[in-house]
């Protein structure tokens, strides 16, 4: 696996990758996946040579960095890709804020304390899953 990840204009890529994990695989409503945000948010694409196999988005707001959409096709999860977008989107987000954040699925939130997130706040829906709000400082 050669995956490189980087920033990216290509939202119509994302978003399809978005399409396939949000909407397909976890009956996300199409309403509620794109949003007012996308054109303002910075995009990280992940690459196995010219094939896209992994998104997330940054949107920079105030002194918060709010990590969302992260997703990464079948094919390529469990091998590091997801915690690799995500150190992409810290690394990227370090100068431009002093906080991250993310709403994390449930079953992610182990994943995300890994990565030195830690959870607080009670648990929400967002789009038919449970969420709960994580942080960690840059």
């Amino acid at each position: 696996m050669s995956v490189t990840i980087d920033l990216t204009d290509d939202l119509a890529t994302c978003f399809e990758l978005r399409r396939i994990v949000f909407i397909d695989e976890q009956g996300v409503p199409v309403s509620e996946e794109v949003d007012a945000l996308d054109p303002v948010c910075l995009h990280l694409l992940a690459s196995d040579g010219d094939t896209p196999v992994g998104t997330a988005r940054i949107y920079l707001h105030d002194d918060i960095a709010k990590i969302g959409r992260v997703c990464v096709l079948k094919s390529h999860r469990r091998t590091g890709l997801g915690a690799a977008l995500i150190n992409t989107a810290l690394e990227v987000s370090k100068g431009k804020a002093t906080t991250a954040k993310l709403g994390a699925q449930l079953t992610a939130i182990g994943f995300y304390e890994a990565l030195g997130f830690t959870a607080f706040g009670p648990v929400y829906d967002d789009a038919g899953i449970d969420h709960r709000d994580m942080v960690r400082p840059l």
